[in-house]
């Protein structure tokens, strides 16, 4: 680092920008296939009632945080319009264009993504309730400031995307450090490689590894969320300290904790939290001699400190000026007792909490969803929907669909641990009644082909993964056993 320039991460922006608009493309593609059945107008939430309410409701105006559909009446095609625009936006960037010219245009564009995508995330609703949605937002008004590639980038943004991971790594750990008792005597990841919300191909062999091996994942852990990111700061010390040392720190700290990530996008499928922590860690990694070809050193310009426009350094300051103030209350959040996670303490979600997992579950219990054509309930044979991403038949393989969000199947894992049934999943039973085409194509397997059920249900099973001993013997790789009918069965009539 060189003064107000961070000139040896060059290498650095390039990650972060390309990959924050990558996720970008990701984030609109997952919003365009599924926003209109979830959330449209014949969503299962539909986003025009919320709209209306908050129009109509002092306390609803208070609430919404900021819609471009606050000021332009909500409708399918105008989402659509929004999420191609953002896609193609967001292209752009990942291919580098808007970087060759003034660093006013990425901002610019980076901006336009922030805005577009806390328009969807301020309708969504629960569907939309994930950390990751307020990290993405974040990710992108700070990747607004990155520059372009005719002047190296600022170090005040850069510092600040260590801030952002280590709210990300540190809030985590404490998160579990204060939470379930399975944290503290190691036993956390004995759960939860079976528990997860979304297991990925390889998360039942994670599971049936020695108890010893999940202690010390449990260990690692720890030590990359409360240890490793005070590390990334190390860097700093290079305006005081000489030698490659403190650079060398800090790109270990980004090392370790883009491996844990690595693991986690392995074993699991969490959206696009795991790739965008790794994207963010790559702020931390510092290759001296690297330059952009287009950057040329104009430091005896009179407008321009080491190698950046002076309005350029300005608008990268009061950013940072603002942060300060704005990281205030994540900062105490961290230390508190009653520490709060995924949480926002303004309304254009800056400077969030995060964490995951405080607590692991011990049991998997799984909602199946089954209809019948036939007219008696009682004594129907039933067949059963099936889910792309979420457990289903037992011989299943569970898919690697992360950094992609299934929505629907997300929402099915929180349905056993306490979320109302009376919402949005009673509608979505309607839908499979009515054989919405929209609905459907939310689903992996229609067992009906199109055609109306006569009546549907909801039944609670608990999951477990097989051993492997009974794997040899059934070729299943869940074992279930039915616990109660939770809701039904329902009919049109």
């Amino acid at each position: 680092m060189d003064g107000f320039a961070a000139v040896d991460f060059e290498f650095a922006r390039q990650v972060l920008q390309r990959g924050i608009a990558l996720l970008y493309v990701v984030a609109f593609a997952s919003t365009l296939n599924q926003f209109r059945p979830l959330l449209g107008e014949r969503g299962l939430l539909p986003a025009p009632e919320l709209l209306e309410w908050v129009r109509t409701s002092p306390r609803g105006r208070r609430m919404l945080r900021p819609t471009l559909f606050r000021h332009v009446r909500y409708s399918d095609r105008r989402l659509i319009g929004l999420c191609v625009a953002g896609i193609v936006l967001a292209a752009t960037l990942v291919c580098g264009i808007p970087q060759l010219l003034s660093p006013w245009v990425p901002m610019a564009c980076f901006l336009a993504l922030w805005l577009g995508y806390m328009s969807i995330v301020s309708i969504g609703q629960t569907f939309y309730a994930f950390g990751w949605e307020m990290l993405l937002l974040e990710a992108g008004f700070l990747a607004a400031f990155l520059g372009s590639d005719a002047e190296p980038p600022a170090t005040a943004v850069i510092v600040l995307f260590w801030w952002l991971v280590f709210r990300l790594e540190f809030g985590a750990g404490m998160i579990k450090i204060r939470g379930g008792r399975e944290w503290r005597d190691l036993t956390a990841l004995t759960y939860h490689h079976e528990t997860q919300p979304m297991p990925g191909p390889l998360s039942r062999q994670a599971h049936l590894l020695p108890r010893w091996f999940h202690r010390g994942e449990v260990l690692a852990n720890h030590f990359a969320q409360l240890v490793v990111p005070w590390f990334l700061f190390a860097p700093l010390l290079g305006l005081f300290v000489p030698g490659p040392w403190p650079a060398i720190v800090g790109a270990a700290a980004a090392a370790v904790v883009i491996a844990t990530q690595l693991w986690l996008i392995v074993t699991g499928n969490f959206a696009w939290l795991n790739w965008a922590t790794v994207v963010l860690a790559f702020s931390a990694v510092g290759l001296p001699g690297v330059r952009s070809p287009s950057s040329e050193p104009a430091s005896h310009l009179p407008s321009v400190v080491d190698g950046m426009p002076l309005p350029w350094l300005v608008a990268t300051c009061a950013v940072a000026a603002l942060y300060v103030v704005l990281s205030w209350a994540p900062l105490r959040n961290l230390f508190a007792h009653r520490q709060l996670m995924n949480a926002s303490f303004n309304r254009w979600q800056l400077a969030n909490a995060y964490g995951a997992f405080g607590t692991v579950t011990k049991e998997r219990i799984e909602i199946v969803v089954e209809g019948t054509t036939d007219e008696d309930p009682d004594a129907a044979t039933w067949r059963e929907y099936d889910f792309k991403g979420k457990p289903g038949q037992v011989r299943s393989i569970p898919r690697q669909f992360a950094p992609y969000h299934l929505r629907l199947d997300w929402l099915m894992w929180f349905l056993p641990l306490g979320r109302s049934l009376d919402d949005w999943f009673t509608v979505f039973l309607v839908r499979l009644l009515q054989a919405d085409a929209a609905t459907l194509r939310l689903l992996a397997r229609d067992p009906f082909e199109g055609t109306r059920p006569r009546w549907v249900r909801a039944v609670a099973y608990r999951y477990r993964f097989s051993t492997r001993a009974e794997f040899r013997r059934t070729h299943d790789r869940w074992i279930r056993d039915r616990r109660r009918e939770v809701l039904g069965p329902l009919s049109l009539r």
